[in-house]
């Protein structure tokens, strides 16, 4: 594999375009604007200064992998020439199958079609094209770059040979790859998300407030960071749309999400993205301050 396709400029999308960029790979990076790719890009471009003040990366290594990146809003022509697409958009059911019908009539035949999802039946998204044996599921951590581990998800169809491909794949790109099956949450937020969803749960009842939550859990289990903040770097709307996959997918009330979860949501109250959920963050600084009250 030489070409990549990723599509999705946001969090997760460029931070995939980052880490193949930076191991190589010749990026196509997808959206729906240039506007959004022209953030994405910038993003990037701020990562992988950092990661040359750390002296990770030299300046030359950082120029070159910029300079394997390029953006398309059009996704025919983001597809024509991959080996691999990535899919990393929004968390939504509708959207993903619509996405990989798109990429199924406009990529190659043969090659593979990664989703990026955190919850969602990879069967099920395979079922959405005419290959289905070479679907299977990428779920890596974020932040992309740092986060060692990726959930290799297996669909119902995926072939042992497209698996083998993507475990070795995710190794050349220094990670660690865990081969799982494709059941709701699969394994890494049918275990984190309950636990947020409890955290959020004993705020909502009164048991303690934000820090208090937070530092048990760190201090006490050995987090580096507590539920509730951790929740706001993933997003509220991302948790709160993971457990209603779970709650669906298993039709246990135990995945049922709070109501104070659902509240923020609609409030805007997202997290870091948009400034505020459980803590107050302030572009450019690295201080936050507890929000909810």
């Amino acid at each position: 594999m030489k070409n990549i396709t990723v599509i999705g400029a946001g969090t997760m999308g460029n931070g995939i375009a980052h880490l193949f960029a930076m191991k190589g790979y010749e990026v196509a990076l997808l959206d729906v604007s240039d506007e959004a790719l022209e953030k994405g890009v910038n993003t990037i471009g701020k990562n992988l200064e950092r990661m040359v003040k750390k002296e990770i990366l030299t300046e030359a290594e950082m120029t070159s992998s910029l300079a394997r990146i390029t953006t398309f809003t059009k996704l025919p022509e983001a597809v024509k020439k991959a080996d691999l697409v990535v899919e990393a958009a929004t968390e939504r059911v509708d959207l993903k199958l619509d996405i990989f019908r798109q990429i199924d009539e406009a990529a190659p035949a043969g090659i593979i079609l990664a989703s990026n999802t955190s919850s969602i039946s990879i069967t099920q998204i395979a079922a959405a094209t005419r290959r289905p044996g070479k679907v299977i599921g990428m779920h890596f951590m974020n932040p992309v770059p740092i986060m060692k581990l990726v959930e290799v998800i297996r669909g119902y169809s995926t072939t042992d040979e497209v698996t083998g491909q993507i475990m070795e794949l995710s190794r050349k790109l220094g990670k660690n790859p865990v081969e799982v099956n494709d059941y709701p949450g699969f394994v890494a937020n049918r275990i984190l998300m309950p636990m947020i969803n409890e955290a959020i749960s004993t705020l909502f009842e009164g048991v303690a407030g934000v820090e208090e939550i937070d530092t048990v859990m760190k201090l006490g289990m050995a987090h580096p960071m507590g539920p509730l903040q951790l929740a706001d770097f993933i997003g509220l709307d991302v948790c709160l749309a993971i457990l209603r996959v779970l709650h669906e997918g298993f039709g246990n009330p135990k995945y049922a999400p709070c109501p104070l979860l659902v509240n923020m949501v609609r409030a805007g109250k997202l997290g870091a993205k948009t400034g505020e959920g459980f803590y107050a963050y302030t572009p450019g600084s690295k201080e936050i301050k507890v929000a909810y009250r």
